[in-house]
């Protein structure tokens, strides 16, 4: 039964989430305010918010026809009857909890007016309701093909932003540059996977940008995700340029090079999908090439 919780955890999911987070703190050393407690926080919040999502979208993907004998990817928790919709929500509450409990921790260690509590507190909830209703509930938005820009919102403005500011208490318009980056990153893996499910999505109604453009054309949106990130934070560095460090990310477009190529040529589900792994880690990697860069700038 461990194994079966564990695999519905989607544990390769996590260097995605952690990406973010690792960002914003980068940023946030590079000004010379990082905080070790904050950057601990952030991470198991991001963490156990990751887990509700991966958890919500077993369980609503269930509901709704996407998780069926269909589906070509790996097969999902309850979808193949190893765990219970009835233990699947209960432990969308228990995480949603931790999430919840470890946000309000972060946000008592990291700011100090009622107002910003608040504001944060405010993002906390969208963020745990995002992941809870991407494929749950009545009207999954995900179903809409409304993820992508969910993802670039949370995954690269409020994950980025937000954790840069509890870091520094600061904003500048050209942070958005790298969080953007974080969010089309994400979007690609995001759009990896809608295209490895893209027969077993339309069968079950889920309009992903796929299903709604085609195969074809979910080959261009690819690539221009992977270009529009690079290029963000390219033009990050141009504005900020301090020295040649700073452009130490740039090992990352083979691997750019490589699942671009990937998603163009593999049309077998299975053939695509070590790729969502693939990518996740390209976005790790660029976070900390990055982040380096920024420090020794």
């Amino acid at each position: 039964m461990v194994k079966h919780w564990i695999s519905a955890f989607r544990l390769r999911t996590l260097p995605l989430a952690l990406a973010s987070i690792g960002m914003g703190s980068f940023l946030a050393g590079a000004y010379q305010l990082f905080s070790l407690k904050i950057f601990l926080l952030a991470a198991f919040t991001t963490i156990f918010l990751q887990i509700l999502s991966n958890l919500a979208n077993d369980y609503g993907d269930s509901i709704h026809g996407a998780d069926s004998s269909d589906r070509e990817g790996p097969q999902r928790a309850v979808q193949s009857g190893k765990i219970s919709r009835q233990a699947m929500y209960r432990a969308m509450v228990i995480f949603g909890i931790l999430s919840f409990a470890c946000g309000i921790a972060l946000l008592y260690v990291a700011i100090d007016s009622w107002q910003t509590f608040f504001f944060f507190l405010g993002l906390g909830v969208l963020s745990i309701i995002a992941a809870i209703t991407y494929t749950a509930g009545k009207k999954p938005y995900g179903y809409a093909g409304l993820g992508d820009i969910s993802v670039v919102i949370f995954f690269g403005w409020v994950a980025v932003l937000g954790t840069f500011y509890l870091h520094a208490h600061l904003f500048h318009w050209t942070l958005l540059l790298p969080a953007t980056t974080c969010g089309l990153f994400a979007t690609a893996v995001l759009n990896v996977n809608n295209i490895r499910d893209i027969e077993s999505d339309k069968k079950a109604g889920k309009k992903s940008i796929p299903v709604r453009i085609g195969r074809a054309k979910a080959v261009v949106y690819h690539w221009i995700l992977l270009s529009a990130g690079l290029l963000c934070a390219l033009g990050y560095v141009f504005i900020n340029f301090r020295s040649g460090y700073q452009f130490i990310f740039l090992v990352i477009i083979p691997l750019l090079w490589l699942n671009a190529r990937a998603v163009k040529q593999k049309t077998e589900a299975a053939q695509l999908d070590p790729y969502l792994k693939q990518m996740a880690l390209t976005t790790l990697i660029f976070v900390l090439t990055f982040g380096i860069g920024q420090l020794l700038r």
